[in-house]
């Protein structure tokens, strides 16, 4: 009931101030999973943000495409990690970001009781590069999210596959793959619905690779991944996870040269949370990529 009534405040939020006993129902305590009757006296005093966990990092270089007072817009580059987390405590995007001047007190604003990842409403991979929005309060936290969850938001990525996918799109169940902790899967009978349009934009090596575009409808963790590998058996040059080492020289020679897999976040599009305004940015392909592009349309 209490975050529907506050719309640019995260479940996460609400439920710390309830059990911070901020929220009296008829004057007396509550509980996140009380239901609240008809007629009801709801008081909120607010809890102030908790501070991040993580600890700011001033070395950690920044691209910052757009910013104004609610959001940021930065070009990743491939190897950064996005926030803190087991394996990557530091040295992450959240670290750079809290090294900006002003940006601690505004990502606490907007961590929605997330203190590793404060004003983060999505993630791309470690070793993928390309476009990241990020929220510098709660209320354009919230905003984004929203937009994300109901497929608003534009989000293209550029891929060089093995072998050429066919146009379509692709539908599957998502979600774990129990053999493997580090893999998703969309191999299953009942999961989360993952939805990716794949279209090819170039043929080459001969019809041996192919130079992608893939846009979300859905934004499952690994998801173009996966469906290029599992669904089209096309996997992603240089995907040590979902894909293998080519057997062609000329492939490997390639896949050497981008060095991860070859996915770019090159299109991202929202609408301003304060202004309405509809955004949309696009990042060039990053020199490694490019130098694999490049590679590839040269052969036969």
């Amino acid at each position: 009931m209490l975050a529907r009534l506050l719309p640019d405040v995260s479940r996460a939020t609400v439920q710390r101030w309830i059990q911070g006993g901020r929220v009296l129902v008829d004057g007396g305590s509550c509980r996140p999973r009380d239901s609240v009757k008809p007629g009801a006296l709801l008081e909120v005093d607010p809890l102030p943000p908790p501070p991040s966990n993580a600890e700011p990092d001033a070395r950690i270089a920044l691209e910052v495409v757009y910013e104004d007072e609610a959001v940021l817009v930065v070009n990743k580059p491939a190897g950064l990690v996005v926030h803190p987390a087991r394996g990557h405590r530091s040295g992450t995007l959240v670290n750079g970001l809290l090294a900006r001047p002003g940006f601690a007190s505004a990502l606490a604003e907007s961590s929605g009781g997330e203190a590793l990842r404060p004003g983060i409403v999505h993630r791309i991979d470690k070793d993928t590069s390309g476009l990241l929005v990020v929220a510098k309060t709660a209320p354009s936290r919230e905003s984004l999210k929203a937009q994300l969850a109901a497929h608003s938001a534009e989000r293209a990525y550029l891929a060089l596959t093995l072998g050429v996918p066919g146009p379509r799109a692709i539908r599957t169940q998502y979600g774990r793959d129990r053999r493997s902790r580090l893999r998703f899967t969309s191999r299953l009978d009942e999961g989360k619905l993952a939805v990716t349009h794949v279209s090819v934009l170039e043929r080459l090596a001969g019809g041996r690779a192919a130079f992608v575009e893939c846009r979300l409808e859905t934004g499952r963790t690994h998801q173009i991944r996966v469906h290029l590998s599992e669904q089209a058996k096309t996997p992603l040059l240089a995907d040590a996870l979902y894909g293998k080492r080519p057997s062609d020289p000329e492939l490997a020679s390639a896949s050497e040269l981008v060095g991860r897999q070859a996915l770019h976040a090159a299109v991202l599009g929202f609408t301003h949370p304060l202004t309405g305004e509809r955004l949309r940015f696009e990042a060039p392909l990053p020199a490694d990529f490019a130098s694999a592009l490049a590679a590839l349309r040269k052969l036969a």
